[in-house]
């Protein structure tokens, strides 16, 4: 029997994805682990790879499709070899799509396309609502399923507009503006995650320098005293700090947490995000299950999802599921910056480059190392007191830095 190529489910979010392009045609021969197609979802772009060696005998969901995840979007198998499953009769599989709207086609959720192309999803409420206020829905970014627009975007986007101080001649009209217009791919991903981001969540960014020299004499010393080669990126800063915040993220379990289509779900496990610049984007690939890893186990598991990111190679599983972000832009010189949340997430921590201060000490002038942390979370989820305990936290950890030992 042909095995089944599925659309795959990339994390906690996701429910479909989009064909956006095929690397086979049918009767192609692949082999396991070849990339087969490209696939978009809500978070990210990727690729489906071929679950075995064979030829491509059927492609049953065309670019442009959305199909649910888990459901199949093409057959592999031998030659000849027919298609079938308890559900599904011989030579025609049943997949559930929703195809793009073409001239004179009725569709059930999308009857409506923006300027580029794209697809809009909208609930029967929110289009009543949309047509009443006189509201253009390609303007709206819906943060439902597949982005589907809600009452509840219909309703934001009203009030932005009430708030929004009257358009001048030189300024473009807020109702001309369709977010992710001219980009493609990764990069307009990229844009309507961040405008969905701030458009569903109270984000508030909190700023505090952190004394680290005790931390930099703790890394010399451990450096010192072990006689084999650190080469895991154990003893970095990038490093310590993660171990800092994964620490402080298990002693404030609501920091820990996702926030989702109105469900606040604390997390027992701590999956840290590492947002990594690519060449034609961002992307946050995912350290799973830091709170378990020591700080050499830690090191090398985000040398490796930060590296294979780069290199297109790593897992698709491996970009989503993070409970929390951290997002360094330490190496640009950049001091203080305000981080975007990484939604569902309810905080995301952006680390600066360390600065140089002198202090007096005991009638001396000495020379502190300190580390600029910048902490947005969702006012709506967590208030100014506890994330600003949060941060201390992850301050005291670096200050105390034996104790990321523990």
């Amino acid at each position: 029997m042909a095995t089944e190529i599925l659309m795959p489910k990339l994390g906690l979010t996701m429910t479909e994805g989009t064909v956006e392009h095929w690397f086979v045609n049918e009767g192609d021969e692949v082999h396991a682990g070849d990339a087969v197609a490209e696939i978009s979802s809500e978070k990210l772009t990727g690729e489906v790879v071929a679950p075995e060696s064979g030829t491509i005998i059927k492609i049953v969901a065309q670019v442009g499709d959305v199909v649910p995840s888990k459901e199949p979007i093409a057959y592999i198998g031998k030659p000849g070899e027919q298609i079938g499953s308890p559900s599904t009769s011989a030579g025609t599989p049943e997949v559930q799509t929703v195809k793009t709207p073409v001239a004179n086609e009725p569709a059930k959720t999308e009857s409506n396309v923006k300027d580029d192309g794209e697809r809009i999803f909208i609930t029967p409420i929110a289009r009543k609502m949309a047509k009443e206020l006189g509201i253009d829905i390609r303007n709206v970014v819906g943060t439902g399923g597949n982005g589907r627009i809600t009452r509840l975007d219909i309703l934001r986007y009203q009030a932005s507009m009430e708030k929004a101080s009257p358009a001048t001649d030189s300024v473009p009209a807020a109702s001309t503006v369709s977010y992710g217009a001219g980009l493609a791919g990764l990069r307009k991903t990229i844009a309507q995650r961040m405008m969905r981001s701030v458009q569903t969540t109270a984000q508030v960014t909190n700023h505090r320098k952190v004394d680290i020299t005790e931390l930099m004499k703790f890394r010399e010393d451990i450096k010192s005293k072990v006689k084999e080669p650190l080469d895991n990126n154990e003893l970095s800063i990038n490093t310590l700090l993660t171990k800092a915040v994964v620490l402080a993220l298990k002693d404030t379990p609501d920091m820990n947490a996702w926030y989702h289509n109105g469900e606040y779900i604390r997390v027992e496990e701590v999956h840290i995000g590492m947002a990594t610049a690519v060449e034609d984007g961002l992307v946050v690939p995912v350290v799973k299950n830091a709170h378990l890893m020591s700080l050499s186990q830690l090191g090398a598991a985000i040398k490796k999802v930060t590296t294979e990111a780069r290199q297109g190679t790593l897992d698709g599983s491996l970009y989503s599921g993070s409970t929390f972000t951290i997002t360094n832009l330490g190496g640009y010189e950049i001091e203080y910056f305000t981080p975007i949340l990484n939604t569902p997430e309810v905080g995301i921590l952006g680390v600066g480059a360390i600065q140089k201060e002198l202090a007096l000490e005991n009638g001396e002038v000495v020379e502190k190392l300190k580390l600029p942390l910048s902490l947005t979370y969702d006012h709506q989820i967590i208030d100014g007191a506890p994330a600003a305990e949060f941060l201390g936290k992850i301050a005291d950890y670096l200050q105390d830095p034996y104790r990321l030992l523990l």
